[in-house]
């Protein structure tokens, strides 16, 4: 496809393209063309004033004389001879009567007569003969260099200045530029991404790029786009920025080069030589040194002589690389070295880029992301993004243009109010036609209503365009009629350029394409406002011009309004299926002659419309890459009646029916119901029923959203994509996306996957997944649009497949994700080795992966320690808490990390069932000088005494970098803290934060480790020492045993208390206790226990028959709707089913689960143990056989209240109890 700017980006032409334009507009009648967007004042570009030109001349005989006064007579007879035959170059010589017994001063006044503006060049070219044997030519030569270097720098700035310092936004309607540094407004730019082509329709780009939740992310500000980032060493020469169009890249670049030539920025940078594509074109077929093509675009350079610009520090722009049509085959072409031999242009530019010219140069290459690939990724350092504006960037811009603030503030508030105009508003381009729109709606309609939807904004853009042609152009007053049979020819010429142009594909286009359309060349010019200009290459240096429309969006617009034309006049439809192209692009007597035949088999009107249109909706959702979109919406909103008399004037005959449309909106809704259609072309159609303003879909599924009804279990295909669309269309900022608010299920996964893939964090945790889920997630992962950085899985079923697909989205270079989480997801070995293998990828980019409670075997850990040895491996944190690791498993875990390329800083290793033999291995870590570690989690493993003197050693070792220690609940006493304490006062410079709660230190321990804190020399900022006691130091979970006791005012009257009220049992008869508020009432068999938990805590229940081990705030309701007071069947409560028959599983908020086959599937045991860690979140579910506990299930949550336990029993098994242990 070909590519083209919009005028927003348009660098103005070299000073030579600038002379050819003059000499061709002094033989050209009518009006000049006015300037569109953000194009530089050009006609400002012509130099130094007279006055700065005589300051500049005036020098030039003052450094001449002070070059000859150290001169002796026999250098200045040299110098003389040379000037009398041949000074070098093509310079005339001097006649010897002008020197004879000329002095210094004559000389001077002689090279000044003869030389004019090249007598420094001629000086230099006389003392470089002159050099080999006189001293003082060398000292003249070389302080005439630094004087041309400055007179060079000062022109050059002087000239850039001129040029880039004023653009005309807009139509200019007096013809006043304005000043870019007032005008101009910060763009969002990005660092990072790839130089990777992006096929999508750039308005699909732009509306992914608008949801990208603000996450921190490397930004970079135009003047430090060179500048290293911290803790990069590799110098930045080459930049590729990419950007759609309209986005801003070339005032980008104009920005940096104003600030250097005004001395505001940049200053170690000697030269800027700004470049672009365009103008690089026409030169295809002509051969330059590098050091010509400089001195051919920068005269200044070679009037200064100045050849060797591996001397200075030089930044090369080049703008517009999807514009470039020089073969840029970096594969196949000569290398080249020296700056001063010819070549072609292609060949210069990729030996420029490759840095085998000039090395020591910058470049800054500017594209749409479609050409970025163009360039080779290795001969590329830095690639930033520039993502339009920010929301708060668009206001600054409004606020800019319009100065009252009240007038700003109302055009600020009307945008937020569309969704589609905000998101447009991402380009600066749009904001421009936008405040072009809404300026003169203001001014020419008070209290008229302003445009909501895309096609009435550019109705309107379109009108201001005539109307400013007809009073600028024209001579007509602001109350004429502004479409004029010549307008109206005009546009309707446009229309069928845009149309046809589009449906090949073709974004720029030729004299020939507009011939053909009836577009006189002189009259498109004066048409500036919708059309652009630059040269075409094919004919010889700037002859032939080719055209593009001010931004795609534009060309779509007049590409529907051109379909809305024919078929409104004549009834004809370019959208029908069985039309070839070449049809489409027939002339208009043949498409009349086309029409003859097909009137006769035409049907009625109504009918006719309802084809034309739902033709369209089918043509744009065959498009692969969605280039129909935009014309879609545009066509759709050209079919209201109020659109349509919004171009009264330009419409001769209108046609509009309620019934077409309401028929078109239904069969839109009826595809949104199809199976099959991608996310994108789903999203399409809701912006399509906008613009026919039918909102019913979408108020739908608001209503139920907002009143907490939504039923995910009824909705249709149709009202899926209505709520991707409302959630994708949301103010919100799409940071975490939680599939449970909605539906935890497979189908709502499929149904919502763009949300996934838009948002930064998905919680699809307790989801019901399974491989099929992987398959999917894996293609968002490895999708080039995806925003997807922290992915949570925990508690699905995915085995071995639907690992493996995930290993191979790590392994995508698209893939941009950081944190993955697969708690409880039973990963056999093979799966840990898969997903080390995705791991150990040079595209894998994760950072933190969390396994707890995986029952990860030693092989495991060996596939795990292979990933710490990678040096491909990014891996900072590894979680493996609550697993059965035992001490093999941590060796080989030990070894990877001492890895000189492993980069892992924490380490979670708590409830692994590990002993002092592993302090052992981990304590060769921390001393090893390539260790990375800075936080280590231990707790909850019996590490006793002398593991903590093993730990005590390393932390001693001026090696061990250790910040974040923790061994809660580890069997240390004494002995233990005090070995610490003595290590740390050793090597206090490192560790902050220390854990040893649920350990026994004793007085003597606890006082030794709190000194610390208050020594200035100690770095221990937080330390955490309670509970402690003696009872901590029994092995395993039940150190932290409690003692339940009943709260008798919560036991429903069919529970029946028995054995000092340790035992509750089920019964049909109904018990006679007291009222009281907090008793379970109806049909719910529930109650409560008075301990309210804090801390860890841990207890162990018998039961019979089908009975659900809960947790609950206080506040669960005793009465009312069942899910409200059901244990676990609220956001207020957790609880574990046991039962004979069903076994076990786990239920919150309604969700419920079963554990893996491994801890349920011998028989069922009737004692169960629960622990839960309340600061930490976690709730632990299991099964107690033969005095050992199997891990049923684990809950990680936020506590916000304080936590009782409870029991409720199955009503349809009697005689269920339980009993406390």
């Amino acid at each position: 496809m070909d590519q083209c700017k919009d005028r927003e980006e348009g660098v103005p032409p070299s000073k030579r393209a600038r002379e050819s334009q003059t000499k061709a507009q002094r033989n050209q009648p009518g009006p000049p063309p006015s300037s569109v967007s953000l194009e530089s004042d050009e006609s400002k570009g012509d130099g130094p004033s007279p006055a700065e030109r005589s300051k500049m001349e005036k020098s030039v005989p003052e450094q001449l004389l002070g070059m000859f006064r150290n001169f002796g007579e026999e250098e200045l007879k040299l110098f003389h001879f040379y000037l009398k035959n041949g000074p070098g170059g093509d310079f005339p010589t001097i006649y010897k009567c002008q020197l004879d017994n000329a002095d210094r001063l004559k000389t001077a006044d002689v090279m000044v007569q003869v030389y004019s503006d090249h007598v420094m060049e001629v000086a230099r070219s006389i003392l470089k003969k002159m050099n080999e044997g006189s001293p003082s030519a060398q000292e003249a030569s070389s302080r005439l260099s630094e004087e041309a270097v400055q007179k060079c720098q000062f022109k050059l700035k002087f000239d850039l200045t001129a040029k880039f310092q004023c653009v005309f936004e807009g139509i200019a309607k007096a013809g006043n530029p304005t000043f870019l540094n007032q005008i101009y407004t910060e763009l969002y730019i990005t660092e990072g991404g790839t130089s990777e082509v992006n096929d999508e329709h750039e308005v699909r780009q732009i509306e992914t790029a608008s949801r990208k939740p603000h996450r921190p992310e490397t930004t970079i500000r135009q003047e430090d786009i060179f500048k290293a980032s911290p803790g990069r060493d590799k110098p930045i020469r080459t930049v590729l920025t990419k950007g759609v169009a309209g986005i801003g890249k070339t005032v980008l670049t104009q920005k940096y080069t104003l600030d250097w030539a005004e001395d505001k920025a940049n200053q170690d940078i000697q030269f800027i030589f700004p470049f672009t594509f365009r103008e690089l074109n026409v030169l295809k077929e002509e051969k330059f040194s590098l050091v010509e093509l400089v001195h051919h675009f920068f005269t200044e350079t070679k009037e200064a002589g100045i050849c060797r610009f591996e001397d200075f520090q030089v930044v090369f722009i080049f703008d517009g690389l999807d514009e470039c049509r020089l073969p840029l085959d970096f594969h196949k072409t000569t290398i080249v070295t020296d700056p001063r031999k010819s070549t072609s242009v292609d060949v210069l530019l990729i030996n420029l880029i490759r840095g085998k010219l000039l090395p020591s140069a910058h470049l800054w290459i500017t594209t749409r992301p479609a050409a970025a690939n163009q360039i080779p990724p290795r001969c590329v350092v830095r690639v930033t993004e520039i993502r339009g504006f920010t929301d708060p960037q668009k206001e600054e811009y409004f606020r800019k243009r319009f100065r009252d603030e009240e007038q700003a503030s109302r055009i600020i508030s009307h945008i937020k109010t569309s969704r589609s105009l905000h998101i447009m508003c991402h380009i600066p381009v749009f904001c421009w036609i936008t405040a072009t729109v809404l300026e003169d709606v203001l001014e020419t309609r008070e209290g008229g209503q302003l445009p909501t939807t895309l096609t009435e904004m550019y109705i309107h853009f379109l009108v201001v365009q005539a109307k400013v042609k007809k009073v600028k152009y024209d001579g007509g007053a602001e109350t004429d009629p502004h479409w004029s049979p010549e307008s109206r020819k005009m546009i309707e010429s446009l229309g069928k350029l845009a149309f046809d142009q589009l449906q090949k594909g073709n974004l720029i286009f030729y004299e020939s394409d507009l011939t053909e359309c009836g577009i006189d060349i002189r009259a498109a010019s004066v048409y500036s406002g919708v059309f652009t200009q630059i040269f075409k290459e094919e004919r010889g240096l700037y002859q032939d011009k080719v055209f593009c429309f001010i931004h795609l969006s534009v060309q779509e617009f007049l590409a529907a309004l051109h379909a809305h034309l024919i078929f409104i006049n004549s009834g004809l439809n370019l959208l029908e299926e069985q039309q070839t192209t070449s049809k489409k692009s027939e002339t208009r007597d043949s498409a009349e002659k086309h029409l003859k035949k097909h009137s006769e088999k035409q049907k009625s009107v109504e009918s006719a419309e309802k084809q034309f249109y739902q033709s369209a909706v089918n043509k744009a959702l065959k498009s692969t890459n969605g280039h129909l979109d935009l014309f879609l919406r545009f066509l759709l909103g050209l079919s209201l009646q109020t659109n349509q008399t919004l171009l009264r004037g330009l419409l001769t005959q209108t046609r509009s029916s309620s019934q077409t449309n309401q028929e078109t909106v239904q069969y839109m809704k009826k595809k949104l119901s199809e199976e099959g259609l991608s996310a994108e072309k789903r999203i399409n159609l809701f912006h399509c029923l906008n613009e026919l303003n039918d909102l019913s879909l979408v108020e739908e599924i608001q209503q139920s959203l907002r009143s907490g009804s939504l039923s995910t279990d009824k909705l249709s295909p149709a009202q899926w994509s209505a709520l991707v669309f409302i959630l994708l269309s949301s103010e919100k900022d799409l940071d975490v996306f939680d599939l449970k608010k909605y539906s935890a299920s497979e189908e709502a996964l499929l149904r919502l996957l763009p949300v996934v893939k838009a948002s930064n964090k998905s919680l699809l945790s307790v989801c019901e997944l399974s491989e099929k889920s992987c398959k999917d997630l894996s293609s968002v992962l490895s999708s080039l649009s995806s925003s997807l950085r922290e992915l949570d899985l925990s508690i699905n079923t995915l085995e071995d497949l639907g690992v493996q697909l995930l290993s191979d989205a790590l392994k995508s270079k698209h893939c941009k994700l950081n944190t993955l989480i697969l708690s409880l997801c039973n990963l056999s070995e093979r799966s840990c080795e898969t997903i080390s293998c995705g791991l150990q990828n040079l595209n894998c980019k994760l950072i933190t992966l969390r396994l707890m409670d995986c029952n990860l075997s030693d092989g495991s850990c060996e596939a795990l320690s292979l990933v710490l040895n990678s040096q491909s491996s990014s891996l900072r944190e590894l979680d493996l808490s609550n697993s059965n690791l035992h001490d093999s498993g941590v060796k080989p875990l030990s070894v990877g990390i001492q890895s000189p390329q492993c980069t892992l800083e924490t380490l979670r290793l708590n409830g692994c069932f590990l002993s002092e033999r592993s302090c052992e291995a981990l304590s060769s870590v921390l001393r090893s000088q390539t260790s990375s570690l800075r936080e280590l989690n231990l707790s909850n493993n019996n590490l006793q005494d002398s593991g903590m003197k093993l730990l005590s050693a390393a932390v001693e070792s001026l090696q061990c970098n250790l910040k974040t220690l923790s061994l809660s609940g580890c069997l240390i006493t004494e002995e233990g803290c005090t070995s610490l304490a003595s290590a740390l006062s050793s090597n206090p410079s490192h560790l902050r934060e220390l854990d040893l709660s649920y350990n026994h230190p004793g007085d003597s321990g606890t006082k030794l480790l709190s000194a610390g804190l208050k020594n200035p020399r100690w770095r221990l900022d937080t330390l955490r020492v309670e509970p402690a006691g003696v009872q901590w130091l029994r092995p395993g979970l039940r150190k932290y045993s409690c003692q339940l006791t009943i709260d008798t005012n919560t036991v429903h009257t069919n529970l029946q208390l028995s054995d000092n009220n340790r035992k509750v049992t089920q019964v049909m008869e109904v018990q006679s206790y007291p009222d009281h508020p907090d008793r379970f009432d109806d049909s719910n068999p529930q109650l409560l226990c008075r301990n309210g938990l804090t801390g860890r805590c841990y207890w162990e229940v018998e039961w019979r028959g089908h009975v659900y081990i809960s947790l609950s705030y206080r506040t669960i309701r005793r009465k009312g709707r069942a899910n409200d007071c059901l244990f676990g069947y609220n956001n207020q409560s957790w609880s574990l089913s046991c039962s004979d028959k069903y076994g076990y599983s786990v239920c919150h908020n309604k969700r419920a689960t079963s554990p893996s086959s491994s801890s349920s599937s011998s028989s069922v045991s009737n004692r169960v143990a629960v622990y839960v860690d309340c600061p930490a979140g976690t709730l632990s579910f299991y099964r107690v056989s033969s005095d050992t506990l199997i891990h049923l299930h684990t809950f990680n949550t936020t506590f916000t209240q304080t936590l009782y336990p409870g029991f409720w029993f199955n009503p349809l098994s009697p005689d269920s109890s339980v009993t406390l242990c």
